[in-house]
């Protein structure tokens, strides 16, 4: 029996931000970089980079360059990033069902 401490890692991808949001954008196949930044609403250039390279490394997506002027590169999800996008995406309706409800708890809070 594993430990359950040792998901901790994985759980990182998960509570990552721009990772889901990421893995969201690419439901629907291949995205450019320029198609992801515009996509994803306030992730800066080096962020976006560097969050593709850490879900590259772990194997959540892959990247193709095809060498034609200017280079084209595009980002696709594995089959295991396919899986992790059905298996967040009720996290991320949830979210956005529920995002103005705890904006008015946060002001309600902050208000007291």
């Amino acid at each position: 029996m594993q430990d359950p401490c040792s998901a901790r890692d994985v759980l990182g991808i998960v509570g990552d931000k721009w990772a889901l949001l990421i893995v969201r954008m690419l439901k629907d196949g291949p995205r450019r970089f320029t198609e992801l930044k515009r996509a994803v609403d306030g992730i800066s250039q080096r962020m976006l980079t560097v969050t593709l390279r850490d879900l590259e490394r772990d194997g959540i997506l892959t990247r193709t360059v095809r060498n034609v002027m200017p280079p084209h590169v595009s980002y696709e999800l594995t089959t295991m990033g396919r899986t992790l996008r059905e298996a967040t995406a009720p996290l991320l309706e949830w979210s956005i069902a529920h995002h103005p409800h705890i904006n008015a708890a946060r002001a309600a809070y902050d208000n007291r």
